[in-house]
């Protein structure tokens, strides 16, 4: 690979026009490919095979759409006063105009519901009179019955007694034909009184079932008394957007057009603002912080190469790689689902591996020019050796990212992948793009005083001197410990997906979260879609008392305040609600009234059997419930991702170094970077620490794909470190070099590139941390911890005071296994041997042939026997 790269580093030199040209040429073919295919992005994450999916199907296919995807639009007076009626006119002809956008199913015009809640409520207290009238009728009958009925009995009595009188007189036979006349009456009115009494019980029975059904409407109407859509001060209107698609399948274009809709409106003294299922656009990939993390890039380079024109090399050929990887990528928005992160991703990656790739041959080949190589092949030289490095570098990362595919979760697979796919490119132009480029500025890649000494012997190496060992004692457990303590908070890191709340303060998402939660509650940012399947269908008569008893029991449920039918199947064997919980979607009772309407189907127990609904089969949909789902799936897939990218550690490793307890250090480094930076990424943006610093006004559960993400991006630039660092402690020891020398020697030969690597890597995604948008924010600040954490504590205090411990130890392979590894020439060590630097020695050898003359006796002595060995 080596020879391969000197060769293409000559082809550059040579051809270095035409080099620059064609990736130009590609940029622009990237770009055209974008305007011409590229679709749209989403902000919303789905996973296969969720219970949130299936429910939401379940609403698809039995109520016909119901599982469509709803926004909200908040309007408030802006001078606290209540909604006029020329306002209100005015809202809903907006409302109506949505309702005419092609993918937009209806809306839900807030005083039109009022309204009919408000028809609905003097209905019910309407029959409710009539009810207590007609009862009051009924006894009123009631009581005229009875007495004529006493009546009729009275006159039966008489009628007897005069009967009896006749027998015993004798005279009966004479007044039979009277008597008989008399009994015909009084039977005739008895049955004229059971007739009259059974149309009372009819009366009274009807009224029983009107009674009924009225007590059962009051049931849901209590049950839904806490879901408004005007305000008690009638200052705030909710209107409700409801959509023909999922939320997963939403489209930009769609959400825009209703945005836009919105945006447009001109109501005098109302401000109108809506939910995120709403707010369609990112706004631009690279925003202020970007730039400012760009510009401090800039900075440390020209700090490093004391030289303006060289420090703009990395920067030019990363935006180029970037904008041919994105583009690129962004071609295939139209057939692939792409969430509206990956792109950023891409940006985040490409920019920070980019100019570090750049950096490290840039930084080789200054260093041989300096040394008195002659130009053109110290360009060669340097990416054979130096590019040799990064594309094995750019490999980890590489592999680390597509990785991500291995988790089953679509979006972060087609995430790993793009990501990779910029980070390859980036490697590319770093091989072929930089040489060309160094050889079109000639010396210029030197500053004029460092022209000025090229060759002279003041760039030889000083003496190393091994580190005592108690420092190294001291610096291994004060890194250790400090990890440790950092990495307290990732014990309690909750995940999950920013909600309006956390949105920054001007913006129309937090603005509509904020008026719903102080005008209507926080629940109603985030109601719930629960579905009820029954064992057996219900009679058509029986529907309202079936859903009373549903919605009963429902509010019976810890932290739901309200529960308003939304739909009945046609079978009427499907019942669906809507629940509005007591806090917002991304709040960790909500979540737990997930798990427990789940945990509770099928319905059971004393209270489920009065009312008849024992068996029934409960399901949970809505935007917060799939967050919810989306996040267990990744804490799930966390631990198969860390299995994974650790033993890729251990392998890649142990194949470049050749050593079993270098890669486990270097891996152990790595875990505790990690788990550090989730450790004050939870602080941050969970618990609210430093909140006014990163603009963490509403503390909330960590994006829940950070975690995963940042692990695969830090585990390949902890490679790169871990390989910039320790190779060049391996080749000062296989050349001669005692071990806790050789440990000196690599890290003099490293530190100055790892730091201005890493601190371009922090401030690149640094500068994301300020993002416009909310799910990159933690994503950056993860990415800039870990690599702080991972280049200054783990790869120069920690690896260097173990290695140092360790000794000659540190190198141990076992012979089998030796006989079996591939020689892995990274450093491009062989290549060197056949372009030695001409004039002063390389860095390399200055630093073996110093410390020959400063090895302490016990080193010499531990050498000598490892040789041995």
């Amino acid at each position: 690979m080596a020879e391969l790269l000197y060769r293409i580093g000559r082809f550059s030199v040579r051809r270095a026009w035409l080099v620059l040209v064609g990736w130009l040429g590609v940029l622009a073919l990237a770009g055209g490919a974008f305007l011409a295919f590229g679709g749209t992005l989403t902000q919303s994450m789905s996973i296969p095979g969720t219970e949130t999916e299936r429910v939401t199907e379940q609403l698809d296919a039995r109520l016909g759409g119901l599982g469509g995807a709803t926004g909200t639009v908040v309007f408030q007076t802006d001078d606290g006063e209540a909604l006029s009626e020329s306002q209100q006119d005015a809202i809903s002809a907006l409302l109506a105009d949505i309702a005419e956008i092609d993918g937009v199913s209806g809306v839900v015009d807030p005083f039109a519901a009022t309204s009919e809640r408000s028809d609905q409520a003097a209905q019910l207290a309407d029959g409710s009179a009539q009810i207590d009238a007609g009862r009051a009728e009924l006894e009123a009958g009631q009581a005229q019955l009875d007495a004529a009925r006493t009546q009729l009995e009275a006159g039966q009595a008489q009628l007897d007694a005069a009967v009896e009188q006749a027998k015993a007189a004798g005279v009966y036979d004479q007044a039979a034909a009277q008597f008989d006349a008399q009994q015909a009456q009084l039977d005739a009115g008895t049955a004229e009184l059971d007739a009259q009494q059974a149309q009372l019980d009819d009366g009274r029975a009807q009224l029983d079932e009107s009674a009924a059904e009225l007590d059962d409407g009051e049931r849901l109407m209590d049950a839904a008394a806490e879901i408004r859509t005007v305000s008690e001060d009638e200052t705030t209107a909710i209107g409700v957007v409801m959509f023909e698609d999922d939320l997963f399948s939403l489209s930009s274009e769609l959400k825009a057009e209703v945005a836009g809709e919105l945006d447009g409106a001109d109501i005098e003294g109302v401000n109108v603002d809506y939910s995120s299922e709403i707010a369609a656009s990112i706004d631009g990939l690279i925003g202020i912080g970007e730039i400012v993390g760009v510009l401090i890039a800039a900075l440390v380079l020209i700090i490093v190469f004391r030289a303006l024109l060289p420090a703009t090399l990395p920067i030019i050929s990363s935006f180029i790689g970037v904008g041919i990887g994105v583009a690129g990528s962004l071609a295939f928005s139209g057939v692939v689902d792409m969430s509206s992160v990956t792109p950023v991703l891409g940006v985040m990656l490409g920019l920070a591996v980019g100019i570090d790739y750049a950096l490290f041959i840039i930084n080789r080949h200054r260093r041989q020019v300096l040394a008195g190589m002659e130009l053109h092949e110290s360009i060669q030289l340097a990416n054979g050796t130096a590019g040799n490095a990064v594309v094995f570098a750019g490999s980890t990362v590489l592999v680390a990212l597509l990785a991500l595919n291995v988790t089953g979760i679509p979006f972060l697979g087609i995430m790993g992948t793009v990501g990779a796919v910029c980070v390859l490119v980036a490697v590319l132009i770093a091989v072929t793009l930089t040489p060309a480029l160094l050889g079109l500025i000639g010396t210029r890649v030197l500053s004029k005083r460092a022209r000025a000494e090229i060759g002279h012997e003041v760039h030889a190496a000083p003496k190393l001197v091994a580190m005592p060992t108690w420092r190294a004692i001291v610096t291994a457990v004060v890194s250790i410990v400090v990890l440790l303590v950092i990495a307290i908070p990732a014990l309690s890191m909750r995940l999950g997906l920013p909600d309006g709340a956390s949105e920054s303060p001007d913006a129309t998402t937090y603005q509509a979260y904020t008026a719903v939660s102080d005008a209507f509650g926080a629940g109603q940012n985030g109601p719930l879609l629960v579905t009820a399947t029954l064992p057996d269908a219900v009679a058509e008569d029986e529907v309202v008392a079936t859903q009373a008893d549903l919605a009963e029991w429902l509010m019976g449920v810890d932290d739901v305040v309200a529960v308003a039918p939304v739909g009945v199947s046609d079978e009427r064997d499907f019942f669906a609600f809507q629940v509005v919980p007591s806090d917002g979607p991304s709040s960790e009772t909500t979540e737990a009234l997930v798990h427990e309407l789940r945990g509770q189907s099928p319905i059971g127990g004393d209270a489920a059997s009065a009312a008849g609904l024992d068996g029934v089969e409960l399901g949970v949909a809505g935007g917060a419930s799939g967050n919810i789902d989306i996040s267990a799936k990744l804490a799930g897939v966390l631990p198969l991702y860390l299995a994974v990218v650790v033993g890729l550690s251990l392998v890649i490793l142990i194949l470049v170094f050749r050593s079993i307890l270098v890669p486990l250090i270097a891996t152990a480094g790595f875990v505790l970077s990690l788990f550090a930076a989730f450790g004050a990424t939870v602080a941050i943006f969970q618990w609210g620490w430093f909140g006014e610093v990163f603009g963490v006004h509403n503390p909330g559960p960590v994006l829940n794909f950070a975690p995963i993400i940042v692990m695969g991006v830090l585990f390949g630039l902890a490679m790169d470190y871990q390989l910039f660092l320790v190779s060049g402690m391996r080749e000062a020891y296989v050349h001669g070099t005692p071990a806790r020398l050789a440990v000196v020697a690599g890290l003099r030969g490293g530190r100055a590139v790892v730091t201005a690597a890493a601190i371009i890597m922090a401030a690149v995604f640094g500068g994301f941390v300020f993002s416009h948008l909310t799910m990159v924010r933690p994503l950056g600040f993860g990415l800039a911890i870990g690599v702080l954490f991972d280049a200054f504590i783990v790869r120069m205090l920690l690896t260097p005071a173990i290695m140092h411990l360790l000794g000659p130890a540190a190198w141990w392979l076992p012979k089998w296994l030796d006989r079996l590894l591939p020689d892995v020439d990274v450093e491009g060590a062989a290549l060197e041997r056949s372009h030695p630097v001409h004039g002063a020695a390389a860095a390399g050898e200055s630093a073996t042939d110093a410390s020959t003359g400063d090895v302490e006796a016990d080193d010499a002595a531990e050498f000598s026997a490892d040789r041995g060995a």
